[in-house]
């Protein structure tokens, strides 16, 4: 079997799930796709240039099909995920280019995969990603995940830290979880644990469903996972922000935790009042922005990223300029920023135009994604000088003198091979796995530069700092 992932860390996961059902049933795995007897494609609905990277790609699986065909071999080709669910009869009949499909028809309320340990496939083995539940009720106008995922539900806590402990004993020495929205997780399968009441909003938020009472919430479980492994990084991925109460033990935890990184990822999706009520999303720009001097007094030197959508139905030209005020504002360290496309099944797409003209998006788009860079660029000036923990994953992509890893905020850190100590030990050069420290010499939007200083472990280089 070839398996072809495209979209978000989600699919990541889902990837390693069919491939641990796969192998208990006799497949091998290939990266060859031409050694295939089947190829799988997990796919991504959220964005129409997604969507279009998977149908080219079935083109040329089709013309491979063909060509193996007239050579007397068989070739399958199936697609799993959200595009199987959102285009059932569209891709099993249009140029009849699939041979088999995985759509959660039904949208389960209960199933979970809990019963199956992914395969983890992380390049290095230095990082991995843990599902902690599924799908989404959020409901907000422009996304289609509750409509390719179904309805939220969480798994048992006792199968995610079961995982986070195999991943620990494999050496694994990052760890995200992840879930459409991980903060409100919500286990019941321990029903002797149940509080009675249900979590309260931060302040200024709203939501479109009735806050569910009773089962063992996120903070419980970011503290169980925390526990497992002190050298082993946790991060998550992504929380709502309504789901930030002033009184939340979450960013407690983070700021207490050596070993929760101190980065928040608060997806704000437009800096307009009137835009953010059109997505259904809860908050105004104003209570958003008191969550985050909140986030920052909490957690100091907290990073943040967010996500931003432009062009939505109905965005003016001062919409996007408070959006861009926002940015500045603000001033986050990484930021996934996207022009709006209309996905059918949505709120939007049955309520509201798509009226913002494609050139327009993409003029915005650029504005915004320049704002982001300078702002970002600012943000990470600020470390030039500063040692930084970081974690390697391997050889830098442009140069094979140099190892790339990642810093407590998530940003990419580059610095030279060269022989580090370690704790008054030998010096050796430092492998994927191993926490160094860098002195910061550069920095851009996107990249921090420095020189390594040592070899260190997560716990030592806290108890230092």
């Amino acid at each position: 079997v070839y398996l072809e992932t495209y979209g978000c860390q989600m699919n990541v996961n889902d990837t390693e799930i069919a491939w641990a059902i796969l192998q208990r049933n006799g497949y091998s795995r290939t990266k060859e796709v031409d050694e295939a007897d089947v190829i799988l494609l997990v796919t991504c609905s959220v964005r129409e240039k997604a969507e279009q990277a998977v149908w080219n790609r079935l083109q040329h699986l089709k013309a491979l099909k063909a060509r193996r065909q007239r050579a007397g071999s068989a070739l399958r080709i199936g697609i799993l995920g959200c595009m199987a669910e959102r285009l059932k009869e569209e891709i099993l009949h249009r140029e009849k280019l699939v041979d088999v499909q995985a759509a959660n028809v039904l949208l389960s309320l209960e199933e979970t995969y809990a019963d199956i340990l992914p395969v983890q496939t992380s390049a290095g083995g230095t990082t991995a990603f843990v599902s902690i539940m599924r799908g989404c009720d959020n409901m907000c106008s422009y996304c289609i995940v509750p409509f390719t995922r179904g309805r939220e539900r969480s798994r048992p806590i006792a199968s995610i830290l079961q995982e986070v402990r195999m991943l620990s004993d494999q050496g694994v020495k990052e760890v995200t979880l992840l879930g459409q929205n991980v903060n409100s997780f919500r286990d019941t399968s321990e029903v002797q644990f149940q509080p009675a009441a249900a979590p309260a909003l931060s302040r200024g938020f709203s939501t479109v469903y009735k806050a569910k009472a009773g089962g063992l919430r996120f903070a419980h479980l970011l503290d169980q996972v925390s526990r497992i492994d002190p050298e082993m990084r946790i991060r998550f991925t992504s929380p709502h922000p309504k789901d930030f109460p002033d009184e939340a033990s979450v960013l407690q935890l983070i700021q207490e935790r050596h070993n929760i990184c101190k980065q928040l990822h608060l997806p704000a999706q437009s800096g307009s009042t009137r835009v953010l009520e059109a997505m259904r999303r809860g908050y105004t720009r104003e209570a958003y922005l008191e969550l985050v001097q909140h986030v920052r007094e909490s957690i100091p030197g907290v990073s943040l990223s967010s996500d931003f959508i432009t062009g939505f139905c109905g965005e003016t030209e001062d919409d996007h300029q408070q959006t861009v005020a926002l940015l500045r504002e603000v001033r986050y360290n990484v930021g996934f920023l996207f022009a709006y496309s209309m996905r059918q099944k949505t709120r939007a797409h049955h309520r509201l135009q798509d009226d913002v003209p494609p050139e327009t998006k993409r003029r915005r788009l650029q504005e915004l994604i320049a704002v982001f860079r300078e702002e970002a660029a600012r943000a990470n000036e600020a470390m030039v000088g500063q040692s930084q923990l970081v974690l390697v994953e391997g050889p830098s992509r442009r140069s094979a003198s140099e190892l790339c890893g990642r810093n407590d905020g998530n940003i990419k850190v580059i610095f030279p091979d060269t022989e580090a100590a370690a704790g008054g030990g030998a010096p050796a050069r430092a492998r994927p796995g191993d926490y160094v420290l860098v002195k910061v010499t550069s920095a851009s939007s996107q990249t921090l530069r420095g020189d390594l200083l040592c070899r260190t472990t997560l716990s030592r280089s806290t108890l230092a700092h």
